[in-house]
């Protein structure tokens, strides 16, 4: 069966870079396998079906990405900056993505939620899930800047679920376009939509 020590890991990273560049449904396990350099055997092992695999890759996934949102929106710096630094963070990895595929090739997340949106319903619950966990994080941080008075805005679920949506929606058209500049726009989108009463400078 190979090293049992990390061929889940090695599953998981292969998934997760060919569910990225290709999708969840073009892909079978003998491909997997094969990029992971582990028999078809391992897979069995460790799950038992494509969509198991998947529903692994996601939460791994997001483990690592809902660090790096909670340390962007840390408290260590006021509530704007936050946001931005997030949004910066989020440009910052399409690029190096771009540096190492040669193309923009968006977010795993919102890649599987429009393919997946009419497909297994375990994989879209748990998109659902994850993406609420995301507006929530925001949400916390708009109703820090509300009570700071720095946005207007009244509704502080809606705005984190506009920022998140806009969020994707800028990563999407980046990678439409294979172009990250696509990405820049958010930022100026945002604070119209918080209805910022003053720009704060970029995170350090």
């Amino acid at each position: 069966m190979g090293r049992t020590s990390d061929a889940r890991e090695r599953i998981l990273t292969a998934a997760k870079t060919l569910m990225l560049s290709r999708g969840y449904s073009a892909l079978g396990v003998a491909e997997i396998c094969k990029a992971a350099g582990v028999p078809k055997g391992s897979f069995y092992y460790f799950f038992a079906s494509k969509e198991e695999l998947a529903l692994a890759v996601i939460d791994e996934h997001w483990t690592g990405q809902r660090a790096e949102w909670t340390r962007a929106l840390d408290g260590d710096v006021p509530p704007l900056q936050g946001l931005r630094r997030l949004f910066d963070s989020t440009g910052d990895e399409l690029r190096a993505g771009q540096l190492s595929c040669g193309t923009v090739t968006g977010c795993l997340l919102g890649n599987l939620a429009l393919e997946m949106s009419t497909g297994t319903a375990a994989v879209r619950e748990r998109l659902r899930e994850v993406f609420d966990e995301q507006v929530a994080l925001v949400e916390a941080t708009v109703e820090e800047a509300r009570g700071r008075g720095e946005v207007t805005v009244t509704d502080t679920h809606g705005a984190a679920r506009a920022l998140v949506a806009q969020l994707e929606g800028q990563v999407l058209f980046a990678k439409l376009y294979d172009d990250v500049e696509r990405f820049d726009a958010l930022w100026t989108n945002s604070l119209t939509l918080l209805g910022a009463r003053v720009t704060p400078p970029p995170p350090t």
